[in-house]
């Protein structure tokens, strides 16, 4: 069993930064790539980004190439999301999830994490 807690989220204006951390636990959390989802008010979850368990892969969607870095620090059992350059459309509750892939596209699909965190909201103001 793995368990993720998100922070970081909160309310910022256009243009500026937050960064998302993830507190990963449980059994051989090292083995898990670890994602970056979000979902906004009627809208479906939809992939931000996420990093091979090594932290040496990372994948993003396009609409936030450029301006989120995700990263882990497995010493910390942490992910991070570093999110720049924020857009009203980015806000939304967003959530950390493990997956038993090892990378590729499966990376991308939110039926390919087995564990998710409760979530955090961001809210972006124009």
């Amino acid at each position: 069993q793995v368990q993720l807690v998100e922070s970081g989220g909160g309310l910022v204006q256009a243009g500026n930064s937050l960064r998302l951390s993830c507190v990963v636990s449980g059994r051989t959390v090292s083995n898990y790539a670890t994602g970056w989802f979000r979902q906004a008010p009627g809208k479906e979850r939809e992939f931000v980004a996420s990093i091979t368990w090594s932290g040496g892969v990372t994948y993003y969607a396009d609409s936030v190439n450029g301006r989120f870095t995700i990263s882990r620090d497995n010493a910390k059992n942490t992910v991070y999301l570093q999110m720049n350059s924020l857009k009203s459309e980015d806000t939304a509750v967003y959530y950390c999830a493990a997956s038993g892939y090892s990378g590729g596209d499966y990376l991308k699909r939110r039926g390919n994490y087995h564990y998710w965190g409760q979530g955090t909201q961001v809210t972006v103001s124009s």
